[in-house]
């Protein structure tokens, strides 16, 4: 019988340390990768394999053999709730000691490092991190100093380059002429330079900076990037395929000298490319390290064998890709139902049947342990009525996250102010919330004496020549903020400053004004705001700290609700039964996506697919409709090219639409029966007409736009290819390339296929 730990090019391991209990509850995949401590490491981790055991439970060995004392130890996540559950889990294995371990964020990590070496890069110690909102706003005022238009160019288009830069890495030096020749006709790079420098004069960050400066200060200072070479002598980074440009630089330089970096993540859950993440940094890890080792995590302990052998069959059709397949492990009961797929005539047929299973499943199941995992925003609404109508409690995951919530962030600006009096930004949020009457001509005499006397407008309102009435209200003001700010300083707990500040600015009265139906939640919110405050922060720069950093959603799951979520937000979660509809070409896979970036778009989306098949333990339903209403008009729609990729053997096809009557063949793929309408029934146009030319009411392609000899016909490509042709004009093809995507194309070079 061959040895379970005998892996390519790794000593046979015949027996686990006694001395370490937490080791005996690992398989022999997650052991090696636990024990495996020296050099580069890649840990592909498919979904319900036991990642976080294995990261938690690395640093425990690692610190516990001796190899490193845990300040020498670097571990990085991706949000706040992943690095709290990972610091939880190592306490309980190594004792205090765990919380020395320099365990975070990236951003956090980033900022850490930020607070120690601010002066390299021109900042104060009390420099302040800007939200999104207060970086927009940054952006619209330099526009409007240009006379710029921004309506036709809006600051938060502009903001969006300039973070993108900051996720490669590139500071306005580094960036080429070649690569700002988009946004504002090619002037973005000359934004990008003001912006930077009105950050420096607000003494303030933007959360791409808390990567891009420390990336800054190595390159300035190489004395303080070998002091961390020589400090981390292990490096252990989770959800490694979210990593953009920055963060795996920072990643490289800093484990130049030890060489132990093990990354934990799965190429095939790498979903979020909007947000800067590159997929090539899992995929090109092995040329990246040399003599990197990489092991496979392929034992699931969450879904059955029919929902893991239809998420790697769809995954399969992935060419950029490590490769893996999930299976059951051994010792659970892989027995389940295979996954349900429903056609239906219309989105709100859709919904209505979706809910009606939910009412049957849940006799059975609680509703904390159902979810709908939409691919769009606007899919909720349909779901949201379906439930209302059927008095079924339900919960909204992924609105917005408390500390980006209007009324929080207009609390956190008047803290920012009392920590800092040269928080501008801050001002400008607070000053006329509530109502105070300060107009734009008032704002305008502040900014400009401001700027003639280099000074904070809190200071300005002293010079500035205004009505007597505004100077009374704004001396008022300021007054206000120097007295919290002073019980602060003769240690007045901050939850009680808070309290009395919303209250004595009439903050809160402003709220209990207000007859929108929001409103109470909004006083429920701030009286959270005062709960999260006691206790947990020495001073008000800590929790201002804390609010810049909490970017993740917590995803708390009610026990007592119904989940209704999208796909992105679900990512991290398991639920017993999992509904997936809308399952439609130009939806899922998302058409604008498809058109933007091609072949990687829909690669992206594939993942995203199975992302969300890989959330149920039990159960999953997949769903397409024939028509749906987006946005105020009915689309007609053809099934995703993603169902045709589920295998046979491990779904079950029902359908309310003819044209969808499925006849199982049990082979890698299911197929669509010809269907041909009666002369008096009323037929879906698209179906039809794709139906009768293509002998199939399935097709993988966008529907052509316009008309012309060549459109609608399947050429051929010497690179690219077979493909549909979606436009002409003239010789040049609009060409939608089964295996790259949309490309232009002299006629000449294709053929008929």
């Amino acid at each position: 019988m061959s040895n379970p730990f005998d892996f390519e090019d790794e000593p046979v391991v015949t027996q686990k340390p006694k001395e370490y209990a937490y080791l005996k509850a690992l398989n022999p995949e997650q052991y090696q990768a636990v024990t495996t401590t020296e050099g580069p490491l890649l840990v592909l981790s498919g979904a319900g394999t036991g990642k976080t055991r294995v990261l938690t439970t690395r640093l425990a060995y690692i610190i516990d053999k001796g190899l490193a004392t845990p300040w020498q130890c670097l571990a990085v996540t991706f949000t706040n709730k992943a690095a709290r559950e990972m610091s939880e889990r190592l306490e309980k294995m190594v004792g205090p000691d765990a919380l020395t371990v320099w365990l975070g964020t990236f951003h956090k990590l980033g900022l850490r490092m930020l607070r120690q070496h601010y002066g390299v890069v021109d900042l104060q110690k009390d420099f302040v991190i800007l939200g999104e909102d207060d970086s927009e706003r940054i952006c619209k005022q330099l526009m409007q100093e240009d006379g710029i238009d921004t309506k036709q160019w809006s600051p938060a288009g502009l903001n969006a380059v300039i973070q993108r830069w900051k996720d490669r890495g590139l500071s306005p030096s580094a960036v080429t002429p070649k690569e700002d020749n988009g946004f504002l006709n090619g002037n973005a790079l000359n934004y990008y330079r003001r912006y930077q420098t009105r950050l420096k004069e607000l003494n303030a960050v933007d959360f791409g900076d808390l990567l891009l400066l420390p990336l800054e200060i190595f390159k300035v200072r190489p004395d303080i990037a070998q002091q961390y070479q020589r400090q981390f002598k292990y490096i252990l980074v989770d959800e490694y395929q979210d990593t953009n440009v920055a963060q795996y630089l920072w990643l490289r330089l800093l484990a130049q000298v030890s060489n132990n970096l093990c990354c934990v993540g799965d190429d095939d859950q790498s979903i979020y490319s909007w947000r800067g993440a590159e997929v090539e940094n899992i995929l090109r890890f092995s040329k990246d390290f040399v003599n990197a080792k990489i092991i496979r995590l392929e034992r699931n302990y969450r879904s059955t064998t029919h929902i893991l052998g239809a998420a790697s069959a769809l995954i399969a059709n992935n060419q950029s890709r490590l490769g893996k397949t999930l299976y059951v492990a051994p010792e659970r009961d892989g027995s389940g139902e295979k996954v349900q797929v429903r056609g239906y005539w219309s989105g709100s047929e859709e919904a209505e049947k979706v809910i009606e299973t939910v009412e049957s499943e849940m006799r059975r199941t609680p509703l904390s342990q159902m979810a709908v995992l939409v691919r769009a925003g606007f899919q909720t609404r349909a779901f949201e009525e379906a439930l209302i109508r059927a008095g079924i409690p339900y919960q909204v995951i992924g609105d917005f996250k408390f500390y980006e919530r209007e009324e929080i962030k207009d609390a956190v600006a008047y803290l920012r102010l009392l920590a800092n009096s040269s928080d501008d930004l801050a001002f400008l949020r607070i000053v006329n919330k509530p109502r105070r009457g300060i107009g734009e001509a008032t704002l305008e005499k502040l900014s400009q004496m401001a700027r003639d006397r280099h000074i904070p407008l809190l200071e300005a309102i002293d010079w500035a020549e205004l009505k007597p009435s505004v100077r009374s209200t704004l001396t008022d003001f300021k007054k206000n903020i120097l007295r919290w700010r002073g019980m602060l300083a003769d240690g007045e707990a901050l939850s009680k400053v808070t309290s009395d500040l919303l209250e004595e600015s009439g903050y809160n009265t402003m709220w209990r004004m207000d007859k929108s139906p929001d409103a109470p939640g909004r006083l429920e919110n701030l009286k959270e705001l005062l709960n999260v405050m006691n206790g947990e922060f020495e001073n008000l720069n800590a929790f201002i700290e804390h609010a810049s950093l909490v970017m993740d959603t917590e995803n708390q799951i009610n026990q007592d609700l119904f989940t209704v979520m999208t796909l992105h937000a679900s990512k991290g979660l398991e639920f017993e039964i999992v509904f997936l509809p809308g399952w439609e070409e130009g939806l899922f896979p998302h058409q604008k996506s498809l058109e933007e970036n091609g072949v990687n778009a829909l690669e992206e989306e594939r993942r995203l697919a199975y992302v969300g098949l890989t959330r149920a333990r039990k159960k999953v339903f997949v769903s397409f409709a024939a028509n749906r209403r987006v946005y105020g008009g009915w689309q007609n729609a053809l099934p995703s090219r993603f169902v045709d990729e589920l295998p046979g053997e491990h779904i079950d096809m029902i359908s309310t639409v003819r044209q969808y009557d499925y006849t199982p063949k049990f082979s890698t793929k299911p197929s669509y029966q010809k269907w041909e309408p009666e002369p008096d029934e009323e037929v879906n146009s698209n179906f039809y007409e794709w139906g009768k030319s293509s002998g199939t009411f399935y097709d993988d392609t966008p529907k052509p736009a316009k008309k012309g000899k060549r459109v609608g016909k399947r050429v051929y490509h010497e690179k690219f290819g077979t493909g549909i042709v979606l436009n002409e004009e003239g010789e040049k093809l609009d060409i939608f390339f089964d295996r790259h995507g949309r490309k232009k194309i002299l006629a000449r070079f294709v053929t008929e296929a």
